[in-house]
């Protein structure tokens, strides 16, 4: 069935709509970040480029990492962003764009979040690296397509009991990585984590300039919370969507984060410049080693 051009938005060169991208571009293996500064940051350590593209705070270069072809894109900031990311991937290489049909044959892609966070455990330092095994969305990004089968409901149900959540938010929900990904990026110098994943910054993070936030001790509570032997390690933006629409298109997902704040006890990366790019250099190496 053809897909029409209200649904499947393409440029006049053909290119998809958001990215600007054309399935060429596009390597099987994609680093995601949220600024578009970072982009350059990151393919700065590749051995070429072949590919350089942007359109609005989507940003993408294309090369390759110690023999493996890899493209970096900027998402921007927010799961908002991550739909029309990851659908505009998925669109590029598992829909025939001249036909708008999709293909017979699905490709799975490998999409590693590399971000900024912050800290929910005093144990954890400014600069550690974390390597989210889960994520728990507040965003309600997933609620919007059929994804019960993505979701981890006992872990769900075990929150929304221990924080009496509102009724006038968003169901949370809790997703995957691929742990087969993440088992491959993995070395010790990260920690293995659970990630949250807000719809903002400031009052969806606990912070507070002039308004008040309804959950003022935010951070706590989420700090606080128990399943089993997991405990939410961080919060940030993006993950939980980008796990999420990757389980439900059959993509790979893992989301490497470097904490430059912890919000327990206050403290602040003193070189987050430095602490990013650390991030960056362990995450290629490990991307590219040996099985």
């Amino acid at each position: 069935m053809s897909l029409k051009a209200s649904e499947l938005i393409l440029n006049a060169d053909q290119s998809v709509y958001h990215l600007n991208l054309h399935p060429e571009d596009v390597a099987s293996t994609v680093i995601l970040v949220g600024d578009p500064g970072r982009v350059p940051k990151v393919s700065r350590h590749f051995d070429h480029v072949e590919v350089k593209k942007s359109k609005r705070e989507f940003c993408t270069h294309t090369g390759t990492y110690n023999g493996l072809r890899i493209s970096v894109i900027s998402t921007g900031i927010g799961t908002d962003n991550i739909d029309i990311v990851l659908n505009e991937l998925d669109a590029l290489v598992n829909i025939d764009l001249r036909k708008r049909e999709v293909r017979g044959t699905l490709k799975t892609l490998n999409l590693i979040r590399l971000g900024t966070s912050g800290a929910l455990q005093t144990d954890i330092d400014v600069d550690t690296l974390v390597l989210s095994d889960l994520a728990i969305g507040f965003d309600g990004l997933l609620h919007f397509y059929e994804s019960e089968k993505a979701q981890e409901a006992d872990v769900q149900f075990a929150f929304l009991e221990y924080s009496e959540w509102s009724v006038f938010k968003a169901i949370p929900y809790v997703v995957k990585a691929s742990p087969e990904l993440c088992d491959h990026l993995y070395s010790r110098k990260m920690i293995r984590g659970f990630t949250a994943t807000t719809p903002g910054f400031y009052a969806p993070q606990g912070r507070s300039l002039r308004l008040k936030p309804e959950r003022p001790n935010l951070s706590q509570r989420l700090s606080a919370f128990r399943y089993k032997d997991m405990r939410i390690t961080n919060m940030e933006m993006e993950t939980a969507g980008i796990f999420g629409l990757a389980k439900l298109m059959g993509h790979k997902a893992a989301s490497v984060n470097c904490i430059l704040a912890n919000r327990m006890t206050g403290t602040f990366s003193a070189d987050p410049a430095a602490a990013v790019d650390h991030m960056i250099q362990v995450t290629l190496k490990n991307l590219t080693r040996q099985a």
